[in-house]
This record gives C-alpha cells, structure tokens and sequence, in this order.
C-alpha cells in the first residue's frame, strides 16, 4: 500500500513493487515546501475530488485506481483503493498538482 513519508524536508509517495508496476511509475519525492495543504476526505471517487482521465495507470472502478489522472492544466497522482478514505497532497511547482493516497 502507498504511504507518505516525510524526511529531512522532503514528502516521498513509496509505492509497493505491485503498485509500481500497476501504476507504471516509481516513487514520487517533492520538497516540504511545495505542500499547499493536506485534506482528508471520506470518500475519494467523486467527481468533486477525481479529475481529468487516467493515462498510465491501473483502474477497476470503485475497486483500484493507481497511476496519473492527466487533466487540462496538469497532473494528478493516485493511489485509491475500494471504498475507503483517503488524503489529498496539494502542491505547488511540482509536475504533479495533488496526490490522492488512501490512507
């Protein structure tokens, strides 16, 4: 399962070596600093969270959703499993705008 790690001023997104290969990415690391908010919501697969459409990645609606949702002006990163909470990373200069991690 995807976890956050913060270290010396740095948040890493570690990724499984499954979820690496589902997701067709590896592991994600940005600078605190970039960080605009942490926000936890019950449920993730809303449209009101979820945005753009997902290209690489793994996808069984509702049930997984790992890899990048691509959308206009950016990129969002997701790691979601079934129907449980998850935390929305929002950055800023980063080549990705949020991450979504079920907690």
């Amino acid at each position: 399962m995807a976890k956050v790690i913060e270290s010396g001023g740095v948040l890493t997104l570690k990724l499984s070596r499954l979820e690496k290969i589902g997701a067709l990415h590896g592991d994600i690391s940005v600078e605190s600093n970039h960080l605009l908010s942490k926000t936890e919501v019950p449920n993730p697969w809303t449209k009101e969270h979820l945005r753009g459409v997902r290209a690489p990645g793994t996808a069984i609606p509702y049930l997984i959703l790992l890899g990048t949702m691509r959308f206009k002006s950016g990129k969002d990163f997701c790691a979601i499993y079934k129907r449980t909470p998850a935390v929305i990373y929002e950055f800023t200069d980063t080549s990705f705008k949020r991450w979504i991690v079920t907690k």
